[in-house]
Protein backbone atom coordinates (compact mmCIF):
# COMPACT_ATOMS: atom_id res chain seq x y z
CA UNK A 1 0.00 0.00 0.00
CA UNK A 2 2.86 2.40 0.89
CA UNK A 3 5.04 1.89 -2.52
CA UNK A 4 1.52 2.57 -4.32
CA UNK A 5 1.14 5.70 -2.51
CA UNK A 6 4.50 6.64 -2.82
CA UNK A 7 4.15 6.10 -6.24
CA UNK A 8 1.72 8.08 -7.38
CA UNK A 9 1.45 11.04 -4.21
CA UNK A 10 0.91 13.95 -6.24
CA UNK A 11 -1.96 12.52 -7.66
CA UNK A 12 -3.71 11.25 -4.83
CA UNK A 13 -3.20 14.43 -3.29
CA UNK A 14 -4.93 16.27 -6.14
CA UNK A 15 -8.14 14.23 -6.28
CA UNK A 16 -8.05 14.25 -2.25
CA UNK A 17 -7.41 17.92 -1.40
CA UNK A 18 -10.30 19.35 -3.64
CA UNK A 19 -12.63 16.77 -2.09
CA UNK A 20 -12.07 17.06 1.20
CA UNK A 21 -12.78 20.84 0.83
CA UNK A 22 -16.26 20.23 -0.20
CA UNK A 23 -16.90 17.91 2.73
CA UNK A 24 -15.61 21.22 4.88
CA UNK A 25 -17.27 23.71 2.67
CA UNK A 26 -20.22 21.95 3.71
CA UNK A 27 -19.33 21.48 7.09
CA UNK A 28 -19.39 25.16 6.93
CA UNK A 29 -22.48 25.39 5.42
CA UNK A 30 -24.24 23.83 8.09
CA UNK A 31 -22.73 25.58 10.90
CA UNK A 32 -20.82 22.99 12.22
CA UNK A 33 -17.72 24.63 11.79
CA UNK A 34 -17.60 28.15 13.46
CA UNK A 35 -16.67 30.87 10.91
CA UNK A 36 -13.79 32.33 13.15
CA UNK A 37 -12.06 28.69 12.35
CA UNK A 38 -13.40 28.40 8.44
CA UNK A 39 -11.07 31.21 7.03
CA UNK A 40 -7.53 29.88 8.00
CA UNK A 41 -9.23 26.56 8.55
CA UNK A 42 -9.76 25.58 4.64
CA UNK A 43 -5.63 26.42 4.01
CA UNK A 44 -4.03 24.66 7.18
CA UNK A 45 -6.32 21.50 6.40
CA UNK A 46 -5.15 21.46 2.86
CA UNK A 47 -1.33 21.52 4.22
CA UNK A 48 -2.65 18.84 7.07
CA UNK A 49 -3.76 16.84 4.19
CA UNK A 50 -0.13 17.03 2.40
CA UNK A 51 2.34 16.38 5.04
CA UNK A 52 -0.07 13.37 6.23
CA UNK A 53 0.73 12.30 2.66
CA UNK A 54 3.84 13.00 2.44
CA UNK A 55 5.05 11.95 6.16
CA UNK A 56 3.16 8.54 5.14
CA UNK A 57 5.37 7.76 1.89
CA UNK A 58 8.35 9.83 2.45
CA UNK A 59 9.00 10.36 5.94
CA UNK A 60 9.93 13.74 7.63
CA UNK A 61 12.78 14.51 4.85
CA UNK A 62 9.90 14.30 2.58
CA UNK A 63 7.94 17.08 4.69
CA UNK A 64 11.01 19.30 4.94
CA UNK A 65 11.43 18.86 1.96
CA UNK A 66 8.28 20.72 0.91
CA UNK A 67 9.16 23.73 2.81
CA UNK A 68 12.86 23.96 0.96
CA UNK A 69 11.91 26.62 -1.40
CA UNK A 70 11.32 28.82 1.24
CA UNK A 71 14.71 28.62 2.65
CA UNK A 72 16.01 30.29 -0.05
CA UNK A 73 16.45 34.41 0.29
CA UNK A 74 19.51 34.81 -1.66
CA UNK A 75 18.34 35.44 -4.78
CA UNK A 76 18.82 38.54 -7.47
CA UNK A 77 16.75 41.68 -5.84
CA UNK A 78 15.37 42.49 -8.96
CA UNK A 79 12.92 39.36 -7.98
CA UNK A 80 11.88 40.70 -4.92
CA UNK A 81 10.86 44.07 -6.87
CA UNK A 82 9.43 42.39 -9.65
CA UNK A 83 7.26 40.27 -7.47
CA UNK A 84 6.13 42.98 -5.67
CA UNK A 85 4.80 45.20 -8.02
CA UNK A 86 3.81 42.60 -10.69
CA UNK A 87 0.17 42.62 -9.59
CA UNK A 88 -0.39 46.28 -8.94
CA UNK A 89 0.64 46.37 -12.42
CA UNK A 90 -1.20 43.98 -14.06
CA UNK A 91 -4.09 46.13 -12.36
CA UNK A 92 -3.28 49.20 -13.07
CA UNK A 93 -2.73 48.36 -17.04
CA UNK A 94 -6.63 46.70 -16.82
CA UNK A 95 -7.67 49.99 -15.06
CA UNK A 96 -6.14 51.84 -17.81
CA UNK A 97 -7.78 49.53 -20.62
CA UNK A 98 -11.12 50.05 -19.01
CA UNK A 99 -10.75 53.74 -18.96
CA UNK A 100 -9.77 53.30 -22.76
CA UNK A 101 -12.47 51.43 -23.55
CA UNK A 102 -15.26 53.43 -21.85
CA UNK A 103 -13.92 56.92 -23.23
CA UNK A 104 -13.82 58.04 -19.13
CA UNK A 105 -10.77 59.61 -17.39
CA UNK A 106 -8.42 56.53 -16.02
CA UNK A 107 -7.97 58.15 -12.77
CA UNK A 108 -11.80 57.68 -11.74
CA UNK A 109 -11.64 53.74 -12.31
CA UNK A 110 -8.32 53.77 -9.43
CA UNK A 111 -10.13 53.48 -6.21
CA UNK A 112 -7.43 52.50 -3.69
CA UNK A 113 -9.27 50.56 -0.73
CA UNK A 114 -6.64 51.68 2.27
CA UNK A 115 -9.11 50.02 4.66
CA UNK A 116 -7.07 46.80 2.99
CA UNK A 117 -4.18 47.58 4.89
CA UNK A 118 -4.91 47.17 8.56
CA UNK A 119 -2.82 44.52 10.34
CA UNK A 120 -5.81 41.86 10.93
CA UNK A 121 -6.41 42.03 6.95
CA UNK A 122 -2.26 41.77 6.03
CA UNK A 123 -1.93 38.86 8.34
CA UNK A 124 -5.02 36.85 6.88
CA UNK A 125 -3.70 37.91 3.63
CA UNK A 126 -0.55 36.91 4.02
CA UNK A 127 -1.22 33.50 5.94
CA UNK A 128 -3.22 32.42 2.65
CA UNK A 129 -0.43 33.58 0.33
CA UNK A 130 1.96 31.01 2.50
CA UNK A 131 -0.20 28.43 2.83
CA UNK A 132 -0.88 28.36 -0.74
CA UNK A 133 2.52 28.64 -2.31
CA UNK A 134 3.64 26.11 0.02
CA UNK A 135 0.84 23.66 -1.09
CA UNK A 136 0.55 24.35 -5.20
CA UNK A 137 3.59 25.56 -6.07
CA UNK A 138 6.58 24.24 -3.87
CA UNK A 139 4.93 20.91 -3.56
CA UNK A 140 2.46 20.19 -6.70
CA UNK A 141 4.06 22.44 -9.22
CA UNK A 142 7.69 21.66 -8.24
CA UNK A 143 6.90 17.81 -8.36
CA UNK A 144 4.80 17.63 -11.45
CA UNK A 145 7.39 19.93 -13.03
CA UNK A 146 9.97 17.06 -12.82
CA UNK A 147 7.71 14.60 -15.15
CA UNK A 148 5.84 17.24 -18.08
CA UNK A 149 7.07 21.23 -18.95
CA UNK A 150 6.55 23.29 -16.58
CA UNK A 151 4.10 25.53 -18.57
CA UNK A 152 2.07 22.15 -18.82
CA UNK A 153 2.49 21.66 -14.94
CA UNK A 154 1.70 24.94 -13.85
CA UNK A 155 -1.94 24.92 -15.77
CA UNK A 156 -2.69 21.02 -14.76
CA UNK A 157 -2.07 22.47 -10.88
CA UNK A 158 -4.28 25.36 -11.73
CA UNK A 159 -7.01 23.29 -12.72
CA UNK A 160 -6.88 21.43 -9.78
CA UNK A 161 -6.51 24.85 -8.05
CA UNK A 162 -9.11 25.86 -9.39
CA UNK A 163 -11.92 22.79 -8.60
CA UNK A 164 -10.43 23.94 -4.21
CA UNK A 165 -12.09 26.89 -4.85
CA UNK A 166 -14.83 26.31 -6.56
CA UNK A 167 -16.95 25.04 -3.08
CA UNK A 168 -15.25 28.30 -1.34
CA UNK A 169 -16.58 30.52 -4.04
CA UNK A 170 -20.59 29.12 -4.39
CA UNK A 171 -20.71 29.16 -0.57
CA UNK A 172 -19.35 33.20 -0.39
CA UNK A 173 -18.06 33.62 2.28
CA UNK A 174 -14.21 34.36 3.11
CA UNK A 175 -13.73 35.26 -0.46
CA UNK A 176 -14.59 38.32 -2.86
CA UNK A 177 -18.12 37.83 -3.62
CA UNK A 178 -19.54 37.87 -7.25
CA UNK A 179 -16.45 35.78 -8.85
CA UNK A 180 -17.38 33.91 -11.69
CA UNK A 181 -16.73 30.39 -12.44
CA UNK A 182 -15.21 30.84 -15.84
CA UNK A 183 -12.94 34.10 -14.66
CA UNK A 184 -11.63 31.96 -11.37
CA UNK A 185 -10.66 29.33 -13.54
CA UNK A 186 -8.55 31.58 -16.21
CA UNK A 187 -7.55 34.19 -13.30
CA UNK A 188 -6.12 30.60 -11.37
CA UNK A 189 -4.69 29.24 -14.13
CA UNK A 190 -2.85 32.94 -14.92
CA UNK A 191 -1.58 32.88 -11.29
CA UNK A 192 -0.29 29.21 -11.25
CA UNK A 193 1.85 30.04 -14.60
CA UNK A 194 3.11 33.47 -13.20
CA UNK A 195 4.05 31.30 -10.07
CA UNK A 196 6.10 28.88 -11.83
CA UNK A 197 7.72 31.90 -13.93
CA UNK A 198 8.86 33.40 -10.58
CA UNK A 199 10.09 30.35 -9.23
CA UNK A 200 11.94 28.88 -12.02
CA UNK A 201 14.12 32.00 -12.61
CA UNK A 202 14.48 32.86 -8.97
CA UNK A 203 14.33 29.15 -6.96
CA UNK A 204 12.88 31.35 -4.60
CA UNK A 205 9.83 29.89 -2.54
CA UNK A 206 9.63 33.61 -0.76
CA UNK A 207 9.80 35.68 -4.38
CA UNK A 208 6.75 33.40 -5.26
CA UNK A 209 5.03 34.15 -1.74
CA UNK A 210 5.78 37.80 -2.01
CA UNK A 211 3.89 37.53 -5.23
CA UNK A 212 0.68 35.78 -4.29
CA UNK A 213 0.29 38.40 -1.21
CA UNK A 214 0.85 40.98 -3.23
CA UNK A 215 -1.78 39.87 -5.41
CA UNK A 216 -4.29 39.28 -2.80
CA UNK A 217 -3.80 42.81 -1.87
CA UNK A 218 -4.24 44.47 -5.61
CA UNK A 219 -7.70 42.57 -5.47
CA UNK A 220 -8.30 44.00 -2.13
CA UNK A 221 -6.85 47.43 -2.78
CA UNK A 222 -7.69 48.30 -6.17
CA UNK A 223 -11.23 48.53 -7.67
CA UNK A 224 -10.57 45.40 -9.90
CA UNK A 225 -12.30 42.57 -7.63
CA UNK A 226 -16.46 41.93 -8.58
CA UNK A 227 -17.74 44.20 -5.44
CA UNK A 228 -15.63 46.85 -6.16
CA UNK A 229 -14.99 47.06 -10.13
CA UNK A 230 -17.64 44.82 -11.18
CA UNK A 231 -17.90 41.31 -12.75
CA UNK A 232 -16.44 42.32 -16.50
CA UNK A 233 -13.27 44.36 -14.80
CA UNK A 234 -12.48 41.41 -12.46
CA UNK A 235 -12.97 38.91 -15.51
CA UNK A 236 -10.61 41.52 -17.55
CA UNK A 237 -8.13 41.32 -14.88
CA UNK A 238 -8.16 37.95 -15.47
CA UNK A 239 -7.55 38.14 -18.88
CA UNK A 240 -4.73 40.57 -18.84
CA UNK A 241 -2.98 38.43 -15.98
CA UNK A 242 -3.21 35.13 -18.14
CA UNK A 243 -2.30 36.91 -21.32
CA UNK A 244 1.00 38.42 -19.62
CA UNK A 245 1.73 34.98 -18.55
CA UNK A 246 1.88 33.39 -21.58
CA UNK A 247 4.12 36.14 -22.35
CA UNK A 248 6.97 35.77 -19.91
CA UNK A 249 6.17 31.84 -20.26
CA UNK A 250 7.29 32.50 -24.33
CA UNK A 251 10.08 34.32 -23.11
CA UNK A 252 10.74 31.76 -21.37
CA UNK A 253 10.19 28.52 -22.99
CA UNK A 254 10.51 29.70 -26.66
CA UNK A 255 8.72 27.75 -29.48
CA UNK A 256 11.27 26.12 -30.85
CA UNK A 257 11.62 27.07 -34.40
CA UNK A 258 12.06 24.39 -37.28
Amino acid sequence: MRDFIKKYELYIFLVLGPLVNVVYVYARYLDIIPKAIYNNGRFLLLLFLLICIVAYTRGIMGVKDIFKPMTNWKVNPKWYVFSLFFAFTVGLITLLLKGIYSGGDYTEFVKVNFGVFNLRSVVALFVWAFLGEVVWVSYCIRELSKIIKPFYASQIIGLFWTLWWIPIIILGEGVLPGIPIVSLGIFMLGIAGMCTVVYRLSKSGICVLILQFTLNLSLNALSISPSTGGVTTFTAYSIVYFLTMLGFMYLLYPLKKS
